[in-house]
């Protein structure tokens, strides 16, 4: 679609560096300084205006990108919804409430679009941020405060004239009140607001409305948050545009609200009673685009529906900055018109497989990109994994690698029951069964107690730990909380002259047993652990239930190629213990080398390895920096090159 841009300062630089990658096309560029327009119209190879009403008649556009200054957004806006064309306008839609609602009336009367910035709620972060809080992991989120710390433009900007005259609250303080209203809806009420003249005596220029707004806002839907929008606190202060939102269970905080970039950093939470933990994403995100909400305008346009829908969040904001303004005077509280705005829908990711899951490629089963190993066994010792499991939940861990023989069911059990813990819906529960327990009588057993140990209703997914089976000698239940020579006594049985007492249970006997399990609903797929290829084989011919996946040790020195193609060409997903604990892996030159080129660290390269090949890694750690390290490199895709390079460590006699 072709687009008039109106206005040629830095931000349009900013949009138009976008338009090679863009279905838009600059038709022409107008702006009241020539020498700008020119500038920006020849690097576009398009023609250049001065004059707005000129520009609208001269050029095919259907589409006007008003990124004049602040007081010229509503003026603008309105010549070009006169002359048929739809906006996308630059934040603020207008400076006061009557000539927002007017602009959005005029393009709802002539069914035009109407869009208006910040499109912030999009960025990678932001969009992280509003998964969390949609997971429920936080209870009723009740309380906020909110940052817009703009800084002193007469530093940071060539031209501070436009934003002196507004202040900060029309300028920062639309960021954190987009995503507000993005997450929670429109603002009620504004209870109280203040504002302050605070300036430095030596600037020579000032601003003429107040540097430094502070105000409570009451939304729909229960939450309060206090804004602050400021010009004389520095924009390199601490908290810059950070939000920080408190919950019956868990507080969350997102770093910037008008972040473009994503980081590790950007989004932290912590349950009641808990740290901060930072929540990186899992998966590769690209920075906001500018004009990612401009083709999502012109999109809704060719599709015969030209969205209003951020033209009315834009008035709604305007008349929250006017009530702000109202309420610092008078010194009452003020309610605000929502323009029909409403809270943007934010479903949160499912992990949990259906019931009905056939076993074909089309339908193989959805996984988080990595997965948590909750084994006690770590260096040689037991140790109590409780903390790091919830750090590793907070951190936004989905799948959690359990099993009987780990003995702390119970515990993760309490984990996922307490306040401020992920919805049972959002986590994948892996468990397994032990080899003592291969025969019917003992896995139904086992399962049950596992299943009452979690507190859960059913497993996403219950394997075999290992397909041989060993004699039966007492239940495992909470096995943590036996002596070790009892624990050694139950998972690896002995017979009379000291060797390891196996059972006749043949592994078409076993998978049948636990499709037993799957027909009574206690589980809703299967898997295998620690197979050959020739045992897998063995259970899908003369299984009923296919397998949904199995979990092998998987690392460069043995990165069971073979395996894993035999499985993906099935349907099957891969899952790889051990990733990390290989002797002398992480040591390896070539993985330092790599690890150099994407900015992660050995064992970061090795579970991006394992990820951009699609198998879900489930590294363990009881350090919440590696905790997050290792959540952070699933977001990291290696190129083949790479790849190559890490699969040429393979040592095909590798023992433990």
């Amino acid at each position: 679609m072709h687009c008039l841009f109106v206005g040629a300062g830095s931000i349009a630089t900013e949009y138009a560096a976008e338009l090679a990658d863009s279905p838009l096309s600059l038709a022409g560029v107008c702006d009241l300084e020539e020498d700008r327009a020119t500038a920006l119209a020849a690097a576009h190879d398009c023609p250049a205006f001065t004059d707005l009403d000129t520009a609208l008649s001269a050029v095919d556009a259907p589409l006007v990108v008003n990124l004049t200054n602040h007081a010229a957004h509503a003026p603008v806006t309105r010549t070009a919804l006169e002359a048929g064309r739809h906006v996308y306008s630059q934040k603020p839609l207008a400076l006061d409430e009557a000539a927002a609602a007017e602009l959005l009336a005029l393009a709802q009367d002539r069914n035009l679009a109407l869009g208006c910035a910040p499109g912030t709620p999009d960025a990678p972060s932001q969009r992280r941020a509003g998964q969390m809080l949609a997971d429920g992991r936080m209870g009723p989120v009740q309380l906020g405060y909110a940052y817009a710390h703009v800084g002193r433009v007469t530093d940071w900007h060539d031209r501070p004239g436009s934003f002196l005259s507004i202040g900060p609250l029309y300028d920062g303080g639309v960021y954190p009140l987009a995503l507000l209203v993005s997450w929670f809806g429109p603002v009620k009420s504004v209870q109280t607001a203040t504002t302050l003249d605070s300036w430095p005596e030596r600037e020579p220029e000032r601003p003429s409305a107040p540097s430094h707004v502070e105000a409570m806002l009451s939304f729909d839907g229960g939450l309060t948050v206090r804004l602050t929008a400021s010009f004389y606190a520095p924009h390199r202060s601490r908290e810059f545009y950070g939000l920080e939102l408190h919950g019956d269970d868990g507080s969350l905080y997102l770093r910037g609200t008008g972040a473009m970039a994503d980081s590790t950093t950007a989004v932290q939470y912590g349950r009641v009673g808990r740290e901060y933990i930072d929540a990186p994403a899992q998966h590769p995100t690209q920075p906001y685009r500018y004009l990612g909400p401009v083709e999502s305008l012109a999109a809704s346009v060719i599709r015969g529906t030209p969205s209003r829908m951020t033209g009315r969040r834009g008035a709604h904001i305007v008349a929250v900055c006017n009530a702000i303004e109202t309420a610092a005077e008078t010194g009452e509280s003020e309610t605000v018109s929502d323009y029909g705005t409403a809270a943007d829908s934010t479903p949160p990711p499912t992990v949990t497989p259906d019931r009905d899951w056939d076993g074909s490629r089309e339908q193989a089963i959805r996984l988080p990109a990595i997965g948590f190993g909750c084994s006690r066994y770590r260096d040689g010792t037991y140790i109590d994994r409780a903390d790091s499991i919830a750090a590793a939940l907070d951190a936004g861990y989905r799948l959690l690698d359990s099993a009987e023989l780990y003995g702390n069911e119970h515990r993760i059990g309490r984990i996922l029951a307490a306040p401020g813990a992920p919805d049972r819906r959002r986590v994948f529960i892996l468990g397994k069964v032990w080899r003592t327990n291969h025969r019917r009588e003992h896995m139904l057993t086992a399962c049950r107690s596992s299943l009452d140990e979690l507190g859960i209703d059913a497993f996403d997914c219950y394997a075999l730990h290992w397909p041989e089976a060993l004699a039966h000698r007492g239940s495992l239940t909470r096995l943590a909380e036996k002596s070790v020579a009892r624990q050694e006594a139950l998972t690896f049985p002995e017979d009379d002259s000291g060797d390891i007492e196996t059972d006749s249970v043949s592994l078409q006997r076993v998978w049948e047993n636990l499709e037993a399990l799957h027909e009574r609903g206690w589980t809703r797929t299967l898997g295998l652990c620690n197979v050959s290829q020739t045992q897998l084989e063995t259970v899908i011919e003369t299984g009923t239930v296919r397998p949904a996946l199995v979990q092998v040790e998987r690392h460069p020195y043995q990165p069971q190629t073979d395996l894993i193609e035999y499985c993906h060409e099935r349907g099957i997903r891969v899952v790889a213990h051990s990733p990390l604990s290989a002797p002398g892996l992480l040591d390896e030159p070539v993985l330092a080398a790599i690890a150099e080129e994407y900015g992660l660290s050995p064992a970061g390269v090795v579970l991006a390895w394992n990820v951009t090949q699609g198998v879900v890694p489930i590294p363990s750690s009881t350090t919440p920096s590696h905790i997050v390290e290792n959540l952070a490199a699933a977001g990291q895709r290696l190129d083949a090159e790479a790849c190559a390079r890490i699969e040429a460590l393979r040592q095909p006699d590798f023992e433990r």
